[in-house]
Parts: C-alpha cells; sequence; structure tokens
C-alpha cells in the first residue's frame, strides 16, 4: 500500500444513455478490458467496477448500464435501479454523451443528474463522427449550459483521443483518501462474472441484428484442474423459437461463439480454458424478479 499522504481515492460512476459508449470508455482508462462492449444498446446489463491505481490515485470506476425510458419489463427496471442507485453511493460521476446526439434519454439522465450531491463531469465522447470541426466549439458551448459542470472534456473513447485529460479532470476532484483496493486489482467482479460477461459479448458481436433480447448467460461450473480452467455455460433464452438463431445451421453459431469466448477467456485468465455451452429456455426470464435474482440479476 501507498505512503503518499496526499494519495486521492474514489468511487466515481460512468452515467448515460445507453449505447454512449461509457464500457469501451472505462476499459480504456484502465487499460484492460472489464466491461463487455458492442454496437447495440443495453450491452451493460449490472454495475461493474474497474480499478485504476497508480502511485498517487485510485480510480473507482463504476460502470453502468445505460439509463432509459420505457422500462417495459423487470430487467430494464433492474438497470435503471442499478444506474440510478449508484448516485447516492459515488464520490464524483462522469456524465456520458455522444458529440452528434442528444435525445430525451439524455435528457432523462440530466434531471436525475440534477439531483446529485457530487460534482460531474461532462465527458462529450465520439468527436471523431463530428467531420466539420467548426461546429464543435458552438456545440461545447451548448452542452456546457445545461448544468454547472465541474469540467467539460471532448474525447473519443475508441480512438483514445483526450483520455489524460479527462483522467486529470476526475482526479481533481477526487478525495484524500488511502486506496481502497489492492494495487494489482482491477475489478470486484468474480471470474464466473467475467466468464458469462465474456460469452454473452460473444453472442452479441456475432449474431448482430438476430440477436434475442431475452438472453443471458449463467455459468454452471467454473473449476481449475492441472492448469486446465473447465468452464460451462449455460446461455438461457425464453422461447423455442429462439434456440435456433443462437445454435446456428449445424451448430455453426455456437462454435463461432465458443471459439471467440474462449480465446478471451484465456487471455483475461491467462490460461488454457476447456469451454462447454448449452443452450437452454426458461420462459419469461426478463420479466419474472424472482427469476433474474436466480440468474445474478441482484442489487448487490
Amino acid at each position: 500500500m501507498t505512503d503518499n499522504i496526499n494519495f486521492r481515492c474514489g468511487y466515481v460512476a460512468l452515467l448515460g444513455r445507453p449505447n454512449v459508449g461509457k464500457s469501451t470508455l472505462m476499459n480504456h482508462l484502465i487499460g484492460q478490458k472489464i466491461s463487455i462492449t458492442s454496437s447495440k444498446p443495453q450491452t451493460t446489463r449490472h454495475r461493474i467496477l474497474g480499478i485504476k491505481t497508480t502511485q498517487d490515485y485510485q480510480i473507482v470506476f463504476v460502470d453502468t448500464p445505460g439509463m432509459h425510458l420505457r422500462a417495459k419489463k423487470a430487467v430494464n427496471r433492474y438497470m435503471n435501479r442499478a444506474a440510478k442507485n449508484v448516485l447516492a453511493e459515488v464520490d464524483l460521476i462522469v456524465f456520458v454523451v455522444e458529440a452528434s446526439r442528444w435525445g430525451e434519454e439524455d435528457e432523462f439522465v440530466l434531471q436525475q443528474l440534477r439531483q446529485a450531491k457530487v460534482p460531474v463531469i461532462l465527458a462529450v465522447n465520439k468527436i471523431d463522427h463530428i467531420k466539420d470541426k467548426t461546429e464543435l466549439l458552438p456545440l461545447l458551448a451548448k452542452l456546457s449550459g445545461k448544468m454547472d459542470f465541474a469540467a467539460l472534456v471532448p474525447l473519443s473513447a475508441l480512438r483514445r483521443n483526450n483520455l489524460i485529460e479527462l483522467e486529470k479532470a476526475i482526479v481533481q476532484q477526487l478525495p484524500e483518501n488511502p486506496p481502497f483496493y489492492a494495487e494489482d486489482q482491477i475489478t470486484d467482479r468474480s471470474s464466473r462474472f467475467i466468464a458469462a460477461e465474456i460469452v454473452r459479448e460473444k453472442l452479441m458481436r456475432t449474431l448482430g441484428q438476430e440477436l434475442p433480447y431475452e438472453l443471458t448467460v449463467q455459468i454452471e461450473q467454473y473449476k481449475e484442474e492441472d492448469g486446465l480452467l473447465n468452464i460451462a455455460a449455460v446461455i438461457w433464452l425464453e422461447r423455442d423459437s429462439q434456440k435456433s438463431i443462437v445454435i446456428g445451421k449445424g451448430g455453426d453459431v455456437l462454435k463461432k461463439v465458443g471459439q471467440a469466448a474462449r480465446l478471451d477467456m484465456e487471455r483475461f485468465f491467462a490460461s488454457k480454458v476447456y469451454l462447454q455451452l448449452w443452450v437452454k429456455i426458461k420462459g419469461g426470464w426478463s420479466d419474472d424478479e424472482r427469476a433474474l435474482s436466480s440468474l445474478g440479476y441482484t442489487e448487490e
């Protein structure tokens, strides 16, 4: 642990509507992939901590599900709660918005942030999407007028542009505290959780538009023997008709997902992995509070 008496440490929530790039931003700030990413909205379903430690500070990022309107199902309501509950538990909020788009869901998030008792930094992501750079200054001026922000940082998470400036702005707002976590710890999540998320990411990326929204992944076995990780994962769907989409012709989709997931797991866990995937049906799980809880959608 550190002997630095001026050490800064705090919890920093990344908040915003779905698909603004919060998870990509956290992964690149930490320098390691903790949160899964895809081009589909609501990829992140749980709160995930990503921890960055240096000699002078420790930032505990809290990646949150995108806050969205019209949360019809229990799983959507769970995601909104997971994001909203963070407001009272952090030292700083980074409000992530997209440079080329401000909509009613951004406005919805802003309304929640107005009740926050901590500083809010505005991170304007995807500035690389703005072709005419003369439009950027008026846009930033307009966004800065929406609330009294502690700082405003235009950036591109994907291209890693201006991330150092964002990190500096974050550190300035952190309270003086000793580190909360060991310096080599990068997340609070278990290996089982990470493995399930990796499988879900590969499904999202492989299936694209065909992806059934009512899909989740649960790890049934996670065992280490003789330097080999044995992992068995169940892909839960709501309807029989979705099985053929996920399995594919002759099992080709499931095989592709399994290969990509295994390679990612081997990188993350630094171990050889034997991965088995099963596809099962649990009718109506996404709108059933008890089923959600049994599948790991809990508030802790």
